[in-house]
């Protein structure tokens, strides 16, 4: 006999006694018939599946629970159910082509008592016509949207009954499942990392560092579909999607654009014609419901934070624990060699066209948290991942995961692109003279020159967490030698550390307090070392360059020589000034520049060369409440902004939003004078209650990276 098959999307279906009579064989008495009536998913947002599997924050009332878990069902069957006699299971397919051999299609039995990690169902409470089923899921089941079918069977009859597909189950990872691969242990931390839907990304220099609020947004209506839509336009199989390192992979990969249509375009050139200004983003939202909406149409532009803040929202929405990443001084290593090389000429001057490796001010990734089953034991936790398109890892723009424990023990032969991310956070800058005959010598290290102050939002606050210790031992520590030259030996120059060089005299770059400001000369203080008891002179050649914050630079716009005597044991002070006019119509997004100092001492032939990065301050937009925060009850909040440059601001635009306070919203402002202040009133209605942040950023060709916070406290009426 084939069996009856009964959808569970059915909220209420009945089955007319004329229907029961016509789906029979003459002569079987309708009494004995069992079919289903109705199916009831439990699954409101209050209910006891919802809480219990930790997605009652999801929009919407469709049964979204996390696998390894059981979840309960009640059904309304035609009459009493014999478990003696009468049959009953249930089946979720999901993908297109469904097979059990794939895991793509379960087929679920009635079992007497339930057992971990399987999936099999109890009948736990039965009243008249009415069961409830204690459903068990496998800790290793696909992820994504299931259609669940109920099929009954008596031995006399069998009936057929339609289901309306408007009701699917949605499967997500567990990290409150001790076997599932992304479990973690620390409460707090899964509310930070999977649960919390407003963040903060870090940008600047190591020097001065700036952050701003991102909305990740993941429990929105529509956000759940359209981060499953991501995953369903990858090249992964529906069969791989129970694979976590496989799924996050795909996901790096897919955030981008360049070779799958994914969701972000990069754009690093500064003309963002056709699209929103990288800066001007405070969320994920805006972005993938447009990418979802439009059919998979990359949406124009991002930078790194944008690539991250939306890889954190679709792995916490699909139930990765994730973190946004920022490392400054970031190396870019573009030929494996686990260096960072710097060229010169026979003068000391940098070949540009030779130095395609290149530091970034800041670079912002990824952290997602499981246990790496394809690697030894111990390399499991924080992996580090990587969307914004730099290079392609087996073809394609992506890149991980890669353990941070292999990255901070330089085990780069660890899949995948532990190389790249360990010289992003742990190379060495190696300088190298042209020869006369055209090779090159080398002829310093700066051992300290990347992965600074590695920062992500700390747990259960809004400061800023420092975990370059996770990354990497203490520089030049033994422990961090140890890992640089490990890892150097499977780079494309295994024998760089092979000479020794005498050091006395050092040059340094300080800053007073914060740094410079926007829009006033920016000055920088020069110190150099001599520490032996000899007098040593040097002639230090000064470059400042405009520059990216990927490192790229624009161009220069100011060189120097500066001549320095020391005496023994001397420790010489000089100011060094960079005046707005040799600046003003060269600055590029982030407003970043590079001071180069190179040299070499007449007696000794050491060499002196250090690059510092430092950005110009731009002001805050400052934002201030009106009124009662109240659920349902309009208020408003003063959004003030200071031009701080000697010269008009030219299309003004604010955009503000706020979860649960209002969507985003772009308000034209025009032109703002030179050194004048505008104010703008903002009227929203707060949607839901608890502590909220309004966000806003400006969005100026002129001036980037203004934003501004403020926390408000929205009380239910």
């Amino acid at each position: 006999m084939t069996p009856l098959i009964v959808s569970s999307h059915l909220t209420q279906t009945s089955v007319s006694p004329s229907n029961i009579h016509n789906s029979n064989p003459i002569g079987q008495t309708p009494e004995l018939m069992l079919s289903v009536r109705s199916v009831d998913l439990l699954s409101s947002t209050t209910g006891q599946n919802r809480l219990e599997h930790h997605t009652n924050l999801y929009h919407g009332n469709e049964l979204i629970i996390r696998r390894g878990q059981t979840f309960q069902m009640e059904l309304e069957l035609s009459r009493p159910f014999n478990s003696n006699t009468d049959k009953l299971h249930l089946e979720l397919k999901t993908g297109p082509v469904p097979m059990v051999s794939k895991g793509t299609h379960i087929i679920i039995k009635l079992v007497e008592e339930l057992e971990d990690h399987s999936w099999e169902a109890k009948i736990v409470k039965q009243n008249g016509n009415r069961i409830k089923l204690s459903v068990n899921s496998h800790p290793k089941a696909v992820i994504g949207q299931y259609k669940l079918t109920v099929m009954v069977k008596c031995p006399k009859q069998e009936v057929a009954v339609t289901h309306d597909p408007s009701k699917d189950v949605v499967m997500l990872f567990n990290p409150w499942c001790e076997v599932d691969t992304v479990y973690m242990d620390d409460e707090e931390e899964k509310k930070e990392y999977v649960l919390n839907d407003i963040g903060r990304l870090y940008y600047g220099t190591e020097k001065q560092i700036g952050a701003r609020t991102w909305n990740y947004g993941q429990f929105l209506e529509g956000m759940l579909e359209a981060c499953l839509y991501v995953l369903e336009k990858s090249e992964i199989p529906p069969s791989g999607r129970g694979d976590s390192v496989n799924v996050v992979r795909v996901i790096s990969a897919m955030i981008n654009s360049p070779d799958d249509n994914g969701v972000l375009a990069g754009n690093w050139s500064g003309n963002y014609v056709g699209g929103v200004s990288p800066t001007a983003w405070s969320g994920s939202v805006d972005i993938l419901m447009k990418y979802h909406k439009e059919g998979g149409q990359p949406v124009k532009y991002g930078q790194c934070w944008v690539f991250s803040g939306i890889t954190t929202t679709v792995l916490r929405c699909l139930g990765i624990p994730c973190r946004s990443v920022t490392n400054f001084q970031s190396a870019h290593d573009t030929d494996v060699s686990l260096t960072t090389d710097v060229y010169l000429d026979e003068n000391m001057e940098p070949l540009d066209h030779l130095n395609s490796d290149s530091v970034w001010n800041f670079h912002v990734w990824n952290d997602c948290w499981m246990s790496r089953p394809d690697l030894p034991p111990g390399m499991g936790g924080w992996q580090a991942l990587d969307s914004t398109p730099q290079e392609t890892s087996q073809g394609t723009f992506r890149c991980g995961p890669a353990s941070v424990t292999a990255i901070r023990t330089g085990q780069v032969y660890h899949k995948y692109d532990t190389p790249f991310v360990f010289a992003e956070v742990n190379s060495d800058k190696i300088y190298w003279q042209r020869n006369l005959d055209g090779t090159f010598t080398q002829i310093h290290s700066e051992k300290k020159a990347v992965g600074h102050f590695i920062s992500t939002k700390a747990v259960g606050s809004d400061e800023r967490a420092d975990i370059t210790h996770l990354y990497k031992h203490t520089e030049e520590s033994e422990e961090e030698r140890i890992a640089v030259e490990t890892a150097s030996r499977y780079g494309t120059r295994p024998d760089v550390y092979s000479t020794p060089m005498a050091k006395d005299v050092s040059v340094e770059v300080k800053m007073e307090g914060e740094g410079p400001r926007m829009g006033e000369d920016a000055q920088l203080t020069i110190v150099v070392t001599n520490l032996s008891s000899q007098p040593r002179r040097t002639t230090l050649h000064s470059q400042v360059a405009v520059m990216y914050y990927t490192g790229v630079l624009k161009g220069t716009v100011q060189k120097n020589k500066l001549p320095v005597e020391l005496m023994p044991n001397e420790v010489k002070t000089m100011q060094w000034v960079l005046p707005y006019q040799s600046y003003q119509n060269q600055l590029v997004d982030q407003a970043a520049l590079m001071l180069t100092l190179s040299g070499r001492v007449s007696e000794t032939q050491q060499v002196l060369a250090t690059q510092t990065n430092f950005r110009l301050r731009t002001p805050d937009l400052n934002i201030e409440p009106e009124g009662d925060a109240v659920v349902g009850k309009e208020m408003a909040a003063k959004i003030t902004f200071t031009n701080p440059l000697p010269h008009k601001l030219r299309g003004v635009v604010f955009r503000v939003e706020g979860l649960g306070l209002q969507k985003v919203r772009e308000v034209v402002v025009g032109d703002v004078g030179s050194h004048s202040t505008v104010t703008l009133t903002e009227h929203f209605i707060p949607t839901q209650a608890g502590p909220r942040k309004l966000v806003a950023a400006l969005d100026c060709k002129q001036l980037t990276q203004v934003h501004g916070v403020a926390d408000i406290d929205v009380q239910n009426q």
